[in-house]
């Protein structure tokens, strides 16, 4: 097997594949990156056991076959490569050459590697019946909008997780902590009902494979405790499957309120600046900010051991004026009684 590519496209794309390989695993395989000859392509491949991650990108291609490379010493050679182009020849080693630069990897065989399901992008399969599509811009608005809320403690549990809802009235992407609830909705109606919870962490990977890719259609598929996504970029294409959590959110709904006293608009980049400058003399052991919403304005304002500071922030309000601060939030656990969570892998 012998495959010539562009140097930047190789090393752009690894980027994403060694986020999900581990450098350390029960399963010493999985520590290998995976490498396939496939029509005019090269497909690049790795698991962590939660993230399952394939890469293709255009090549120029003599032979076939699959092989396990040692995935750290092969990123690092990668990145530092001087030439134009990247050629990878497969004898009994990986002989990976670019300008004057040649060294020869070691490989492993193929056979034990877990094997790694993925949805196409042309419909339902056996793996994933139930599939449908989306814009990876709507899609990565989903999740970026709601991925803070998510916690971070271990028996937090199912809350750990962010929660993807398919329905007739769109697609919506829920997260919380137990404090705060972020919520966000894609008015698209979706061809199955259907409700999913990703790992923050695997979301992660997810956002960073949407981000490098830019704008297309991605397809969601939803097999038996795994989510997949199939996604093509102007320069790659990319395949992920995820593990899923065990059990769903309770009802939420509860706890939003349908109705408020107050409702403000304003544009989010003053906003958050001023937020931020203003929080540099809050006190250190609350960040305590305050927020007074007048008609025309929001004042913010933090008072701490160095100093005080304050700021105004133009609005559109509608309703009764109000103060408020941004401490923690009264926590929702009377909502959610320890003995009622759900369990989840």
């Amino acid at each position: 097997m012998k495959v010539t590519l562009p140097k930047n496209l190789l090393a752009e794309q690894i980027a994403l594949l060694e986020r999900v390989i581990p450098s350390r695993s029960s399963n010493p395989l999985l520590t290998y990156a995976g490498l396939a000859a496939g029509p005019e392509s090269l497909v690049l491949f790795g698991s962590n056991g939660e993230v399952d991650l394939e890469i293709r990108l255009p090549a120029r291609v003599q032979g076939e076959g699959a092989y396990l490379v040692p995935s750290q010493p092969f990123f690092q050679l990668v990145r530092s490569l001087p030439g134009d182009e990247a050629v990878l020849s497969v004898e009994k080693e990986l002989l990976l050459s670019s300008g004057r630069f040649t060294t020869r990897l070691s490989l492993a065989p193929v056979e034990g590697y877990p094997e790694l399901l993925f949805p196409e992008p042309g419909g339902p399969s056996e793996a994933f019946p139930l599939q449908a599509k989306v814009s990876a811009g709507d899609l990565l608005r989903l999740l970026t909008q709601v991925r803070y809320a998510a916690s971070n403690e271990e028996y937090r549990a199912i809350f750990r997780g962010v929660q993807l809802e398919f329905s007739e009235g769109g697609l919506r992407a829920v997260a919380s902590d137990g404090y705060r609830l972020a919520l966000s909705q894609l008015p698209k109606p979706q061809p199955f009902v259907k409700k999913a919870v990703v790992p923050a962490r695997s979301a992660d990977e997810v956002v960073r494979a949407l981000k490098a890719l830019g704008e297309g259609e991605v397809a969601l598929a939803l097999g038996p405790g795994t989510l997949g996504l199939a996604m093509r970029g102007e320069s790659a294409e990319v395949r992920m499957a995820v593990r899923l959590m065990e059990g769903e959110f309770p009802d939420y709904e509860k706890v939003i309120p349908k109705d408020f006293p107050l409702r403000v608009r304003l544009e989010v980049d003053p906003f958050r600046e001023a937020l931020r400058r203003v929080s540099v003399l809050s006190d250190r052991q609350n960040h305590r900010v305050d927020l007074l919403f007048q008609e025309g304005r929001a004042l913010l304002s933090a008072e701490g051991d160095y100093g005080k500071g304050q700021e105004e922030v133009a609005v559109a309000m509608e309703g009764t004026p109000m103060g408020l601060a941004t401490t923690p939030a009264t926590s929702w656990r009377p909502w959610l009684p320890w003995r009622e969570r759900p369990s989840w892998r």
